[in-house]
């Protein structure tokens, strides 16, 4: 699963970029500075001229139109997909009884822990928008890891900390009322002050039909608390919202 950048990153903006070296364009450079913010510190793991160029040379632009099926549960992953631009939506079950487990959005990874552990997806990853993503074939994951220790250590560190993050919103969602589940879902959700969420998405990450969902958002909105509007929600008190949580 992904977890959440920082806002340089989750906003898109490219880390600072080292000199390009011969034969390699500038746009690849940048994507493989990018990702590399992307899977660790690199106060503790800096990536050399070296590293950074084999990055580039493997990467793969993939663009996807809304609605679209990245990967689907139960296959196994051929890769690994880093989100450069819009959201991907992690699901499992049919459209009935289907629950969201997580969204993607720039600067999350995902498919390299499946693969390491030679897993099946346990989820699908479907677009919520257009959607352009950086792409590690198997073959060329498994080399750069086998061959560049300071990717290694990175990819290691992004590993751990998406797997704590998976942890810690498990704990999270598992006690509480529906309110204290939305509360928390709202906050973890927010960018800016906005969750650019359709209610039907937040009911199927809490697991819980559309109407119940509903019937909390109105209870917060009258509170004062959020301000609900097509297609997405505006936090208005986020210290009050917190407390709820």
């Amino acid at each position: 699963m992904g977890f959440r950048r920082n806002p340089a990153t989750a906003a898109g903006r490219p880390a600072p970029l080292l000199p390009v070296p011969v034969g390699v364009a500038e746009t690849r450079i940048q994507h493989a500075a990018w990702v590399a913010r992307c899977v660790g510190r690199g106060k503790s793991a800096p990536l050399r001229p070296a590293d950074v160029t084999a990055l580039a040379s493997v990467l793969a632009v993939r663009a996807f139109p809304p609605a679209s099926v990245l990967f689907a549960g139960g296959d196994q992953t051929t890769g690994v997909w880093i989100v450069r631009e819009g959201q991907i939506e992690l699901s499992v079950g049919s459209r009935g009884r289907r629950v969201v487990v997580q969204l993607l959005r720039p600067g999350d990874v995902d498919g390299d822990i499946q693969l390491l552990l030679e897993m099946p997806l346990p989820y699908t990853g479907r677009a919520l928008s257009c959607v352009t993503c950086l792409f590690l074939a198997r073959e060329d994951f498994e080399q750069l890891l086998a061959t560049h220790p300071a990717i290694a250590r990175r990819w290691l560190s992004s590993v751990a900390q998406r797997l704590a993050a998976s942890q810690v919103r498990v704990l999270e969602l598992l006690g509480g009322s529906l309110a204290v589940q939305a509360s928390r879902l709202l906050a973890a959700e927010s960018v800016g002050g906005r969750v650019e969420l359709p209610q039907r998405t937040l009911a199927a990450m809490l697991g819980v039909q559309r109407p119940s969902l509903n019937k909390v958002l109105k209870d917060l909105e009258r509170d004062g608390l959020i301000r609900i509007s097509y297609g997405a929600i505006e936090i208005r008190d986020t210290t009050r919202l917190a407390s709820r949580a």
